[in-house]
């Protein structure tokens, strides 16, 4: 029946819950923390760099509903699971040990550039900083609400990339593809404890992450994305938002990500009937156009790219 496609669960109100946010010290981690702290949550944010933490806490504490809200920041590495494990702990301790009701888990990184120019520590840190950074904190969060019996919400963030992979990302696509599986499987699992996943894919997303990323974006990258659109954080927050208001599993909130998660969207379920067929028809049209033209530009792209690496002394040795 349709209605199985499009049927939403009630919208969900923050007031009150405690919601924690990784990556909440800047970008989209920090917008989306101000969003729900403006909606009357109590809100923890944990990231690495505690000057940016403290900055980001006063701009909670700015939009703060009521005096009772518990607003806090927390300093650890979420790359491991015991980082991941005692920040999740410390931040519940506030709330006398009970678990977190929502958890957006909005920290990771990236680090564009050639595959064969990327050495142990590059492939690595690329996985640790896009599903090893949000895997591990999941893991903690659905087995403290499982044995809490407590229901709750788990987002994970993900980019369009998740969908797709384009040169200069060799690093960071295999995590985003990743974590999208993490998703798609604990979808299903967690059902069985009242848990509800979701996960966000964005497009480019205008924030210190991202300017950092063009110190090591090849040319040819810059090339295909000259045209994308850059959504602010404050954007993306809030298309996250309404994402979850109406139920969404995948949430996307541009034409680009639409057409992507209609166009790769396997047995994950229908968001709305009408609307995925519609941009699922353009994407069926539109993907392998785009595609076509990509690679084009990678091929026009070889000479170029043999003497950037031949400036690197790629050619001249084996190590």
């Amino acid at each position: 029946m349709v209605w199985s496609f499009v049927h939403k669960k009630p919208r969900w109100d923050p007031t009150g819950s405690h919601c924690y946010v990784t990556g909440g010290s800047a970008g989209l981690g920090l917008s989306v923390a101000i969003l729900l702290a403006r909606l009357g949550a109590d809100v923890s944010i944990v990231a690495r760099n505690e000057a940016n933490l403290a900055s980001a806490l006063e701009a909670l504490e700015a939009v703060r509903m009521s005096p009772n809200q518990i607003l806090r920041s927390y300093s650890f590495a979420l790359n491991t699971l015991e980082g991941a494990r005692a920040a999740y702990d410390a931040a519940c301790a506030a709330h006398g040990g009970k678990p977190a009701d929502a958890v957006f888990l909005c920290a990771g990184a990236s680090k564009p550039g050639f595959w064969v120019e990327a050495d142990e520590d590059d492939i690595k840190q690329g996985m640790d900083m896009t599903y090893w950074v949000s895997a591990w904190t999941a893991r903690v969060a659905a087995e403290r609400m499982a044995r809490a019996r407590q229901p709750g919400k788990i987002v994970f963030v993900g980019s369009v990339l998740s969908y797709a992979g384009i040169i200069g990302y060799s690093t960071y696509c295999p995590g985003k593809h990743a974590l999208r599986g993490l998703a798609e499987t604990l979808r299903q699992e967690l059902m069985l404890y009242g848990i509800s996943v979701h996960m966000f894919f964005p497009a480019s997303i205008r924030s210190p992450g991202f300017e950092n990323e063009t110190k090591t974006k090849p040319k040819i990258t810059l090339k295909i994305e000259e045209s994308d659109p850059i959504a602010s954080p404050d954007e993306c927050a809030r298309g996250l938002w309404e994402g979850l208001q109406r139920g969404d599993f995948h949430i996307t909130s541009t034409f680009n990500g639409e057409i992507f998660r209609t166009s790769t969207r396997g047995a994950t379920p229908w968001n709305a009937f009408g609307r995925d067929l519609f941009y699922g028809l353009i994407g069926f049209i539109g993907l392998p156009l785009w595609r076509q033209d990509v690679d084009k530009m990678v091929r026009k792209h070889k000479t170029e790219h043999e003497e950037y690496l031949s400036s690197r002394g790629f050619f001249a040795s084996l190590s």
